[in-house]
């Protein structure tokens, strides 16, 4: 193969890959914030409440968690937090428009206590994944 055959090849992948590449920023705005929202691993609960939902992950020996509003776009005060027993809280507050969080923590085996909250509204999930 001689280098302009090379050239013409390489430029072709380049041009493929940049061409994915805008159509990943192309998509839509709200589906780009649910989609970063997420936490790694497989979901294991989902706690809805009357503004909102608490998504929470697991993978290895990690929780992690993410409070999704119900009404996304306008800003509101929004909160997610995520407890090992017998640690402290790690958690995210703040006004934003999609989510709060995600926040992890390293569990182990042990039993976690996630809360999430979305203006007036809010979950407490007590002592789970035990």
């Amino acid at each position: 193969m001689d280098s302009g055959a090379i050239r013409r090849r390489l430029a072709l992948g380049l041009a493929v890959l940049t061409a994915s590449g805008l159509l990943a920023v192309a998509a839509p705005g709200e589906a780009q914030a649910a989609a970063s929202a997420h936490c790694p691993g497989r979901k294991v609960r989902t706690l809805p409440f009357p503004t909102g939902t608490v998504l929470v992950y697991k993978r290895g020996g990690y929780v992690c968690a993410v409070t999704l509003t119900k009404k996304p776009g306008v800003k509101r005060k929004m909160s997610v937090s995520v407890q090992a027993r017998g640690n402290r809280p790690v958690a995210d507050e703040g006004r934003y428009s999609y989510h709060a969080g995600p926040v992890m923590v390293h569990a182990g085996r042990r039993c976690v206590w996630l809360k999430g909250r979305v203006g007036q509204g809010s979950v407490s999930s007590g002592w789970i994944l035990c």
